[in-house]
């Protein structure tokens, strides 16, 4: 009983370690697009405290709202992402008021979507400018008709194309969820890591100095063993296991 207990706190201990790739746009370049706009009035320590206190406190108040939901309606809250547009509508429909909830809810989401299209949206620019030489204008209006096209699956996934199957059992928006978050999101973390503190790339001291521009928290030297030999390992734990 004991083993299946550590068994299965590791699990969520792993779970949520991987979904913070996600929600932070880590490994993919999103953050770090950011980032590079940024001023050297603050520090990049401190920013990133600062976010990642922010992501926790939204999650942490989220969970209390959608947790207690599906317990309350006898809903698995680990339905991927078909919880949203087939579980969540079916705990709203039982609702009192639950038209009017579940309308807040997707216009809410909308507006979330929205801030992580942009921040998608932006990398992709940033990289046709940068790789190809194009005009904002220019890339705008290609990236705009490719992110159209290639939302099609997104879009047909739980009706059209509901009973499509990709990876194993998994239906259109399951195997796009783990190809991402299991994926591309904890393999290119590592990546990044491993430019930026090892020789072989950026080097530790050149980005120790740019994280402590500014003023704000400052990054610690001590953490060197840590980010070259602990944080690799642990990365690579977290990829190793959502591919199993």
């Amino acid at each position: 009983m004991e083993r299946m207990k550590a068994s299965g706190l590791g699990t969520v201990i792993m779970a949520a370690m991987n979904q913070s790739f996600f929600t932070l746009s880590l490994g993919i370049a999103s953050m770090e697009i950011f980032g590079s706009y940024m001023s050297d009035q603050f520090t990049l320590t401190g920013e990133a405290v600062r976010i990642v206190a922010l992501d926790t406190f939204v999650a942490f108040m989220a969970g209390l709202i959608i947790f207690p939901a599906c317990f309350s309606f006898g809903v698995q809250p680990d339905a991927g992402p078909s919880l949203i547009f087939l579980t969540l509508p079916k705990v709203f429909i039982n609702m009192e008021a639950g038209r009017l909830w579940g309308s807040l809810f997707f216009l809410f989401m909308t507006f979330a979507s929205f801030s992580t299209v942009i921040t998608v949206f932006e990398n992709i620019l940033a990289a046709c400018m940068d790789n190809f030489g194009w005009s904002r204008t220019k890339s705008v209006w290609f990236n705009c008709a490719f992110v159209l096209v290639t939302s099609v699956p997104c879009v047909l996934g739980y009706n059209l194309w509901s009973d499509v199957r990709i990876l194993g059992s998994r239906d259109v928006l399951d195997s796009e969820d783990f190809i991402v978050s299991n994926l591309l999101l904890p393999l290119g973390s590592l990546i990044y890591l491993l430019f930026c503190v090892t020789k072989w790339g950026w080097g530790f001291d050149k980005y120790l100095a740019e994280c402590n521009k500014g003023a704000g928290i400052k990054m610690s030297r001590r953490f060197k063993p840590y980010f070259q030999f602990v944080l690799p390992l642990l990365i690579l734990a977290i990829l190793i296991q959502g591919l199993m």
